[in-house]
């Protein structure tokens, strides 16, 4: 059956002409030593762990307070559903693999991670580069004073979804497949396959799925950077320069610098390999890319949440809100049954027992309001 047909790559198989090769799915790689293999491991362990608390957090927080559920925020949260699914398919099975130093899952859960890092990560990808589009439209305006609604960006986030699943499904289905790594502990898109019709895939799939958010977000933040710069320099002719278009500014260069970061080491690799798929790589060189961009699921709720005031705000509310419900809960028991006792004795008491009680609920609609 090829719709699921096995890895091609005969530097991973067995061969039934010669001695027998290392097959990833029965044993370690022996150039590589163990401790690389724990390395590994630890690395994944951290890197996923950090990624499902910030990711989740963020999911929480958003849920939690009523005035972050914006459109621009919608984005932000399909931004980390999408990393935090990475994370918790892919770094997991990429963690308990290195703990073995081989796929010992077997070659159906090989597909498995293989399929859902590439398509979560696409999904991630993409709703960076519309996070990139929507700024540039709300900021530069080239639509006059067109604002970004629910519907907008329930459609975004739809595109995003359906063409990342376009892009990340034919390797199931015949066109090209999916591989371990040369380390054999990770799944990917066969990079390494000199056919035909695998060569094509990649070659589409790299242009329609970095090479095309890349450019958006490239050409938009270039578009911010440059309205921004114009604003500096009115306000600096009129000595009123603010201190938030600076920031602006140095936050859009972080978000570039991160993303170049994260995503060009395994980009420049992919097309190394598969412009040249007989090369021959160290195994553990070959590695890096690929884990790098795993990374990238730890750096966005940094760079696109926490360096937002008013996310970093309802987040630190949300925790201590937790701690003083908590405490509140423990005592306002006693207090309302001392207030009930005076009751008994007097109007008065009972006028102050409510307005006591509609002070409590005040404050915590202030708390649930951020």
């Amino acid at each position: 059956m090829d719709a699921f047909r096995a890895p091609e790559n005969e530097s991973l198989l067995p061969s039934s002409s010669g001695p027998a090769r290392w097959d990833p799915f029965r044993r370690p790689l022996d150039s590589i030593q163990p401790w690389h293999f724990r390395l590994l491991a630890a690395v994944m362990l951290v890197v996923t762990s950090l990624s499902l608390a910030e990711n989740l957090a963020v999911i929480l927080v958003t849920f939690k307070f009523k005035q972050l559920r914006q459109p621009v925020n919608y984005v932000v949260v399909n931004l980390s559903v999408a990393d935090f699914l990475v994370s918790l398919i892919g770094g997991i099975i990429s963690f308990l693999t290195n703990l073995k130093g081989y796929f010992y899952m077997g070659y159906w859960a090989c597909v498995l991670e293989g399929f859902a890092v590439t398509f979560f990560g696409i999904v991630a990808l993409w709703s960076l580069a519309l996070l990139a589009f929507e700024r540039y439209i709300v900021i530069c305006r080239p639509l006059g004073n067109m604002h970004l609604s629910g519907k907008h960006a329930a459609l975004g986030i739809a595109f995003v979804w359906t063409f990342s699943f376009i892009w990340t499904i034919p390797p199931t289905m015949g066109w090209s497949s999916y591989t371990t790594s040369k380390i054999g502990t990770t799944c990917e898109p066969n990079w390494y396959s000199g056919a035909y019709t695998d060569r094509t895939y990649i070659i589409a799939f790299f242009t329609t799925c970095f090479i095309v958010p890349l450019t958006v977000i490239l050409a938009s933040y270039g578009k911010l950077m440059q309205k921004l710069r114009k604003v500096s320099d009115t306000q600096s002719r009129l000595g009123t320069t603010r201190k938030p278009e600076r920031q602006v500014a140095r936050m859009v260069v972080v978000m570039i610098i991160a993303f170049l970061i994260c995503w060009m080491p395994y980009a420049a690799f992919s097309i190394l390999v598969t412009a040249y798929p007989s090369i021959e790589l160290n195994p553990c060189l070959a590695a890096i890319p690929a884990f790098f961009s795993k990374t990238a699921t730890v750096y966005n709720p940094v760079i696109y949440v926490f360096m937002n005031k008013q996310f970093r705000k309802c987040l630190i509310q949300m925790f201590s809100c937790s701690a003083i419900e908590t405490t509140e809960s423990n005592m306002n028991p006693t207090s309302e049954r001392a207030m009930l006792t005076q009751d008994k004795r007097g109007s008065e008491m009972s006028t102050m027992a409510v307005r006591s009680t509609v002070s409590k609920r005040e404050n915590g609609d202030e708390h649930s309001n951020c």
